[in-house]
C-alpha cells in the first residue's frame, strides 16, 4: 500500500484507492503488472525528469536499462540494455500492383483531361516542373501534344485520330478545356473574355 500512495499520490489514493477491498487491490496491481497506459502529446509530452520519476517509483534504473543474462553462458552481458516495446511497420509496395499503362480511358467531366490514378484506368500526371524540363530540351512539338490532344484539346483529339487514319504525320492542336473553364471561372467573377481573331 505504501508503494501504491507513493504512485498515485496522497489525492489519489485517498479518492480512489484506499477504500478498494482486497480482491480489488489484487486485481489493480494486476493491471498495474501488465503496464500503465499512457497518452502524451506529439511534441509536447513527458520529459526526461518525468519519465525518470516513474521509473524510480516503478523501482526501476532511471536509464530504463537493465543487465541481461546470455542464455547459452549464464554469464550477464558487459552492457546493459534497453528492454521494451517498439513497433516496427513494413511499407508494402510491389512492382505488380504499381505497373500501370493506358491507351485511351475515361476523361473529367469538367477539365475533360484523363483522371488520376490506376484505380480509375487513368493517364500520369504531367505536371508543372515536368513542362519545364521538356522546355529545356526545346521539345516543343512533345509539350504541344501533352497539354493538347493528349490531354483535353476535344476536337484536337479527333483530328489525331484522322490524321492516323489517313496515315498522315501531322494534326492542328485547337484549344485545351482547361482554357475555357478559365474563361467560365473569369465570368463567374464579372470578367468577360473574348478571342480576338484578328492579325496585327
Amino acid at each position: 500500500l505504501a508503494r501504491l500512495r507513493d504512485v498515485y499520490g496522497e489525492e489519489v489514493y485517498g479518492q480512489q484507492i484506499a477504500h478498494l477491498n482486497t480482491d480489488q487491490l489484487v486485481e489493480l496491481c494486476e493491471n498495474l503488472r501488465k503496464g500503465i497506459p499512457i497518452a502524451t502529446p506529439v511534441f509536447d509530452g513527458a520529459r526526461m525528469s518525468d519519465i525518470e520519476g516513474m521509473l524510480t517509483r516503478a523501482g526501476l534504473d532511471t536509464s530504463g536499462q537493465m543487465i541481461l543474462t546470455d542464455g547459452r553462458t549464464g554469464e550477464p552481458f558487459e552492457r546493459k540494455v534497453t528492454v521494451g516495446y517498439i513497433y516496427m511497420l513494413k511499407l508494402h509496395h510491389l512492382v505488380d500492383d504499381k505497373i500501370h499503362a493506358r491507351s485511351i480511358g475515361p476523361y473529367s467531366l469538367v477539365t475533360q483531361q484523363p483522371l488520376g490514378g490506376k484505380a480509375q484506368f487513368g493517364g500520369q500526371r504531367f505536371g508543372e516542373m515536368e513542362v519545364w524540363a521538356l522546355e529545356a530540351y526545346g521539345s516543343a512539338y512533345t509539350l504541344q501534344e501533352m497539354l493538347t490532344v493528349k490531354s483535353d484539346d476535344v476536337s484536337g483529339r479527333t483530328k489525331v485520330y484522322e490524321a492516323i487514319v489517313r496515315e498522315q504525320d501531322s494534326f492542328e492542336a485547337g484549344i485545351p478545356e482547361s482554357f475555357n473553364v478559365l474563361v467560365k471561372e473569369l465570368k463567374s467573377l464579372g470578367l468577360n473574355v473574348d478571342l480576338d481573331n484578328r492579325t496585327a
